[in-house]
């Protein structure tokens, strides 16, 4: 679906990489309607935007489904249609072992990264099934298909994602709604920050860690976008994203093991 003079919602558009989409798809001529838990964030990608009334913004709670559901009407009601949904909002959960982890920390994760995706999806397809031609775009994650350690939650979290987006994108063949399915490796945002997660690291860890390659945000956007206006199925977005699923296709035991050696100076 090309998204020049389509009206698009983004989650978690107020920083990272909800904020590269809302700049990019108004770049590409959409009208866009984002949405973030943070209102100085969301003040700050408007003034960035300078896009007048091509672009509006609206403070939600994605995990608060009743509160998702008034939005849909409210935004729809507003710009007189919706044509495309982009789910990015996203958190991440403390890096501990699943036996340490606590049951507020597990449940916000859930909430937020499955139950806000699945509320957003549900609250705007019937509206999208009526359109001429729709999408819906769902963030998943590299850890979504890898398990990672210390991130067990999260992963079970964008899994769920990964196959309720999948599981949609074949219930809908042959309809107008186009869905697919993204797959981040590292990105460079400041998503710990917005989880309310710190990382302490080990002394003298901190430049081996430093040196992980990860893909900027704006280049994420652009992968994600291009792959919308494609209509593809499945989107990997970065070298370390494509290389693990390639890995974990082939061996999944060695993969496993490979991502866990990575990931042990950030373990508790």
């Amino acid at each position: 679906m090309k998204v020049a003079g389509k009206v698009i919602v983004v989650t978690g558009g107020g920083s990272g990489m909800g904020r590269e989409l809302v700049l990019q798809l108004l770049k590409r001529g959409a009208r866009v309607i984002t949405v973030d838990i943070n209102a100085t964030s969301l003040a700050e990608t408007v003034t960035i935007a300078a896009a007048g009334e091509r672009l509006a913004t609206f403070l939600l709670n994605i995990a608060d489904r009743p509160a998702v559901e008034a939005f849909a009407t409210q935004a729809i009601a507003q710009f007189g249609h919706v044509d495309g949904v982009i789910n990015n909002a996203g958190i991440i959960q403390p890096f501990v072992r699943l036996q340490d982890l606590e049951w507020s920390a597990i449940e916000k994760v859930m909430a937020v990264n499955w139950l806000g995706t699945l509320s957003m999806t549900k609250a705007f397809l019937p509206h999208l099934l009526a359109r001429p031609e729709a999408h819906v775009m769902n963030i998943s994650s590299m850890g979504g298909f890898l398990p990672v350690p210390g991130q067990s939650i999260y992963g079970a979290s964008k899994a769920a994602v990964k196959l309720m987006t999948e599981g949609l994108h074949a219930e809908l063949q042959g309809t107008n709604v186009h869905v697919t399915v993204v797959f981040p490796g590292a990105i460079a945002t400041n998503i710990s920050t917005n989880s309310g997660v710190t990382i302490d690291l080990p002394a003298g860890s901190a430049a081996k860690t430093s040196s992980i390659k990860t893909t900027p945000a704006d280049k994420a956007a652009t992968i994600m976008i291009d792959g919308m206006e494609n209509n593809a199925f499945r989107i990997l977005v970065g070298p370390d994203a494509k290389l693990m699923d390639a890995a974990y296709r082939l061996n999944p035991q060695r993969a496993v093991a490979f991502i866990t050696r990575q990931m042990k100076e950030l373990l508790k």
